[in-house]
């Protein structure tokens, strides 16, 4: 498929389906180059983030008692933490499935698996946590500091996840990638502020008004994840001339 745009085109490399059908399942090496383009690194660091949102931020909920929220409470609203909890159960489960999506060896080896992953993260995590984030939690927020870059992360989480959906649904799966890889990068949105305000707190006489680093951290960790998610789809293109142009081909994950 071909994009035309002023000086150059852009090509979506879509294998033939009657080669996908022929591929087995063999592990592809991973390209020869710097460490930030090698995927196990990144899949080592997204097991790390994960494990910690399971040991620091879901037992919190689990256990059912309000005393435990890291959000503000309005007690005049009794159904907030019910859904905030439902937030954060369906938001684990967003991040445990973009590991297993993003694990190449199980998307090579298992393809069903992945299937069946994909659509839990759809259906299960990603739509609900940024639907309940979006609708519900968002609104009954006491302190309103960094809701608008909540509200923008979701309405692009939302957006993101469904374009990338319709895209597999369409066999084009080179679009797939890219709009999932995004949405994944959202979904991990506001991990890094977990982080960071759990080292920051760890240091109380340090001089941070906690106002102000709400408000950062609920615009830089999806921004800065979908820049990373961006640069590291462009550096696994192939370029080359055509016609007085630039050809970029975006290679389809099932290969």
């Amino acid at each position: 498929m071909t994009y035309n745009a002023e000086r150059s085109h852009v090509e979506l490399a879509e294998p033939p389906a009657t080669a996908v059908a022929q591929q087995t399942p063999t592990t592809a090496p991973d390209r020869p180059g710097p460490w930030w383009r090698q995927r196990y690194f990144w899949l080592v660091l997204l097991l790390g983030l994960v494990v910690f949102n399971l040991i620091y931020a879901l037992p919190r909920y689990l256990s059912l008692d309000p005393s435990q929220s890291r959000s503000g409470l309005d007690p005049s609203v009794p159904a907030q933490f019910g859904l905030l909890v439902a937030h954060v159960v369906t938001g684990n489960v967003a991040m445990v499935t973009v590991l297993l999506q993003l694990w190449s060896w199980l998307r090579r080896k298992h393809p069903r698996v992945h299937r069946a992953s994909g659509r839990v993260y759809i259906l299960a995590g990603a739509l609900p946590a940024a639907g309940l984030g979006l609708f519900a939690l968002i609104p009954l927020r006491p302190n309103h500091s960094g809701s608008v870059g909540l509200g923008v992360m979701g309405v692009l989480w939302i957006v993101t996840t469904l374009v990338g959906w319709q895209m597999a649904r369409r066999h084009r799966y080179a679009e797939h990638r890219r709009w999932m890889l995004y949405s994944f990068a959202l979904a991990l949105g506001t991990s890094w502020g977990r982080i960071i305000v759990v080292v920051l707190t760890a240091f109380p006489g340090l001089p941070v008004n906690f106002g102000v680093l709400v408000e950062v951290n609920n615009w830089l960790g999806w921004i800065v994840n979908l820049l990373i998610a961006h640069l590291w789809i462009e550096s696994r293109a192939s370029r080359s001339s055509k016609g007085g142009g630039e050809v970029v081909t975006y290679a389809s994950p099932v290969r």
